[in-house]
């Protein structure tokens, strides 16, 4: 039974990751991982509302997809007025339908295989699988036979797919991963903090280790989890400042565990650095500013400086109320574009700020950002334990935009999947409740 049980761990660990880094197999391509599984989650849904007869949505709910609704309407509009053909996120309600549906057989998947679904469950999933990913990642570039085999069933280029001149998982690349990365860094510090609460330093000692893994090979993949690990630093410290503040015993076991364990991954990666060309080219790379300051006295990265110059904002009041309906690069996508010829993204810039505001303007970003609060904020009263980490990994959103326009919406979906916190165990198996719902009083514990 217990290998049964891991075999059950090891396939759902593969399903979280179709949904996590979703990724396009080349014998079936123009369809992604998260869409087979969102069209499996709409399945189970109308079995839901078949069996239950009703759909009872909370406020909280409603109100998320009310806000998705307004950023589709404000980019249809965009698109409408500009009269362009870029739909990337007049059609945003599709996008956050479909990353609900595949949350939600992520979540009832689980619910089968432990009996009850919890975030700390959740987080250990997700934590486990970048690590995984990163591993994966990382022995590519060491063992051939392996590259072979993922590049045989991966197609494509970019974040879902291959890439030429850095590392890659399996759907797990470039910013895109990056920013999903910095948010799972928040629930490696909150596990680490209740781990150490309940005394359970091993447990302690495999989360730094995850950390650890996921801030050096991660950063390989993509530069963009250098915020992650400042964010979880400062997390850290606000947690045991909170500890101390409130009378607890504080967490000075665990800061013991952190120092040790980084002083070891130190170590590990100078010894790497010297005995394999492999590994010093991707270290170089992760931790580009901080060898150029060692060695030449200045703070230069390559990525950095090519970001100052995307800073780009309108420069009329058309653009800056309802945008020009431009996110993808016009001159690759559309073939009656006539305009100036751009090199990357539209005006060439990446950051996600300008982006949004090149496609429908400030009434556009603001209704996402209010979007993504909305959906943090659910979170943090859906599960009143984790406040702290959800507005960190709100946080983390906001910030990435600073960077790329990546959203990490995925990350809330899958707990908006999780039933609400309540004061007594549930089972998931029983009587999952829907995306948006909580259990009724009684129902599904044998009241």
């Amino acid at each position: 039974m217990k290998l049964l049980k891991l075999l059950a761990m090891a396939g759902l660990l593969i399903l979280t990751s179709f949904f996590f880094f979703p990724f396009e197999f080349s014998f079936l391509p123009g369809m992604n991982t998260k869409m087979v599984m969102a069209g499996v989650g709409l399945v189970v849904l109308a079995f839901h509302f078949a069996r239950r007869g009703e759909i009872v949505p909370d406020k909280d709910f409603i109100g998320i997809v009310g806000l998705a609704l307004l950023v589709s309407l404000i980019g249809f509009a965009a698109v409408t007025y500009n009269s362009t053909n870029d739909y990337t996120y007049a059609t945003y309600f599709v996008s956050m339908a479909v990353w609900l549906g595949a949350a939600f057989v992520v979540v009832r998947a689980m619910g089968k295989v432990h009996g009850e679904v919890d975030v700390e469950l959740v987080c250990n999933y997700l934590i486990v699988l970048c690590t995984v990913q990163c591993l994966i990642a990382i022995s590519m570039s060491y063992i051939p036979s392996l590259k072979s085999f993922v590049d045989s069933f991966l197609a494509g280029y970019g974040f879902m797919g291959k890439m030429d001149d850095r590392i890659y998982g399996i759907g797990c690349s470039l910013d895109v991963a990056g920013s999903r990365f910095c948010a799972v860094m928040m629930m490696v510090a909150e596990m680490m903090r209740r781990s150490a609460k309940r005394g359970e330093l091993w447990k302690v000692y495999l989360y730094v280790c995850a950390f650890a893994v996921i801030a050096v090979i991660g950063n390989m993949i993509a530069r963009t989890t250098t915020i992650g690990i400042g964010m979880m630093v400062i997390y850290l410290i606000i947690i045991t400042f909170l500890e101390e503040r409130s009378g607890g015993e504080g967490l000075g076991r665990m800061w013991k565990v952190v120092a040790w364990m980084s002083a070891l991954a130190v170590v590990i990666s100078v010894v790497l650095y010297n005995v394999s060309p492999i590994f010093r080219y991707n270290l170089r790379f992760a931790f580009e500013g901080f060898f150029s300051l060692a060695e030449t006295g200045k703070w230069e990265v390559h990525s950095n400086e090519i970001l100052k110059s995307m800073v780009v904002f309108p420069d009329n009041l058309k653009t800056w109320l309802i945008g020009n309906g431009y996110f993808e690069n016009p001159y690759m996508k559309d073939p009656y574009y006539i305009g100036r010829i751009f090199y990357g993204y539209y005006m060439q810039t990446d950051i996600g700020y300008c982006r949004f505001l090149f496609y429908f303007g400030i009434f556009g970003l603001l209704a996402f950002i209010a979007y993504f609060i909305k959906v943090g904020t659910t979170c943090m009263k859906r599960f009143p334990d984790y406040k702290l980490m959800f507005f960190a990994i709100l946080m983390v959103n906001f910030i990435v935009w600073c960077k790329v326009s990546s959203d990490i919406f995925l990350v809330f979906a899958i707990f908006l999947c999780v039933p609400q916190q309540t004061d007594e165990k549930y089972e998931t198996t029983a009587d999952h409740p829907l995306p948006g719902q909580s259990r009724r009083d009684g129902e599904g514990t044998g009241q």
